[in-house]
């Protein structure tokens, strides 16, 4: 079973999260922030990925910090599911419509962190949750899961809409990428023999 937890502790937050890649899209999440709670249920859920995040933090500062380090605990977590990557698929992309708007997401389970970030936000806000909290959630998930990601919203209004075709779009070309492919024969898909 590809699954994993991480534990992170800082002055700042608690976190603790587990997955497992093989799942069934069950969520259990608590960061005590509820629209970054909502985007990580909907992650599980689409992705297919069995979830629990517990997050203490400093909410009394804003969502800053809980949400960066729910990324960073998600994504190694990721990391240490795939272990050497041996017959995933690797790269995945898709267009995740949601309602207005319309998002690309391209994944590749390389092994060398990048993200490509081309969304905007007509609100500064949702709910409470500032908007470019966002970026923040995937450059922490992308840096620690150790992948190359790209996310760019062609267009829409709405922010709540917005956000959450990012976050469904990652989780399904996430999904697909670390599925296995049994053509690859338990090989890591690539020439170099490592990611």
């Amino acid at each position: 079973m590809r699954s994993a937890s991480i534990s992170r502790r800082t002055a700042e937050t608690d976190v603790t999260v587990s997955i497992n890649l093989d799942g069934s899209g069950r969520a259990s999440v608590a960061t005590g922030v509820g629209f970054l709670d909502h985007m990580l249920e909907l992650f599980a859920r689409h992705g297919l990925f069995d979830l629990d995040v517990a997050v203490t933090g400093d909410l009394h500062v804003d969502a800053h910090h809980t949400t960066e380090d729910a990324g960073i605990a998600l994504g190694q977590a990721v990391a240490q599911a795939l272990g050497d990557k041996a017959g995933i698929g690797r790269y995945a992309d898709i267009h995740l419509p949601m309602d207005e708007a319309l998002t690309r997401v391209a994944v590749d389970i390389s092994g060398r962190p990048f993200l490509v970030f081309r969304t905007t936000f007509k609100a500064e806000k949702i709910g409470s949750f500032d908007t470019e909290l966002v970026r923040e959630w995937f450059q922490a998930f992308a840096m620690n899961a150790g992948i190359t990601l790209h996310v760019e919203t062609l267009y829409g209004d709405n922010a709540h809409h917005v956000a959450e075709s990012c976050f469904k779009g990652l989780a399904r070309a996430l999904r697909q990428a670390v599925a296995v492919d049994p053509r690859e024969q338990g090989r890591v898909p690539s020439t170099k023999g490592s990611l």
